[in-house]
């Protein structure tokens, strides 16, 4: 499948090794192409990603994303299938966007796109390695189109995740959960001194 990756950081960049591995054709999409030429990966503008992608994935600083966005064009994103990856933060790790989400706010800018949240509650080295984490997790995804879920979701086992691991949460409101979640995710990132964690849903013995 080819792939646009809007954005050049960690996130980025890990998703494109994960999916550039699993056989994709993925490009990283970014304001300054020339600028970032150092990379690994084929990067070009955030124009040409969108339009070389069946699928996009958004990986840009969730403060900034739908602004972003629109430089990039409703026309453009229409029909598309958008992996939202990022959480708004702001400069006091307080989230940019706490009574709602960002999967939500894009999906009402952009109807004609079709937004699913998922990988946004893990850390990037957990992304694209399920396999070395101490034991199975969950991976969550939220949005309103069966069809989009069913393309992200087989992502999701391309970059490792198998389909046990997937727990649908629901419609694109759900996002909430998986973006709030952040600030857990920190406070144990903080206590424990490390990122590459990952959450599992445990169910009552039966």
């Amino acid at each position: 499948m080819r792939i646009g990756i809007l954005g050049t950081g960690n996130v980025a960049r890990a998703v494109a090794t994960g999916l550039s591995r699993a056989g994709h054709d993925v490009v990283l999409g970014s304001r300054t192409p020339d600028e970032r030429k150092d990379l690994d990966h084929t990067v070009v503008g955030l124009a040409e990603a969108a339009s070389h992608g069946d699928l996009l994935v958004n990986a840009t600083p969730g403060a900034g994303s739908v602004p972003l966005l629109h430089r990039i064009g409703a026309d453009a994103l229409a029909g598309k299938v958008l992996l939202d990856i990022a959480i708004g933060f702001r400069e006091d790790w307080t989230l940019d966007h706490p009574v709602a989400s960002l999967g939500e706010l894009i999906q009402e800018e952009f109807p004609r796109t079709h937004v699913v949240k998922s990988l946004c509650t893990m850390d990037s080295t957990a992304m694209t390695a399920p396999e070395a984490l101490e034991g199975a997790s969950n991976v969550f995804l939220s949005g309103e189109g069966p069809a989009a879920k069913a393309a992200v979701g087989r992502l999701l086992v391309d970059l490792g995740w198998p389909e046990s691991s997937h727990l649908d949460l629901g419609g694109i409101r759900t996002a909430r959960g998986q973006e709030h979640y952040a600030l857990l995710f920190i406070a144990i990132a903080t206590s424990t001194g490390d990122f590459g964690f990952n959450i599992k849903v445990v169910r009552p013995r039966t």
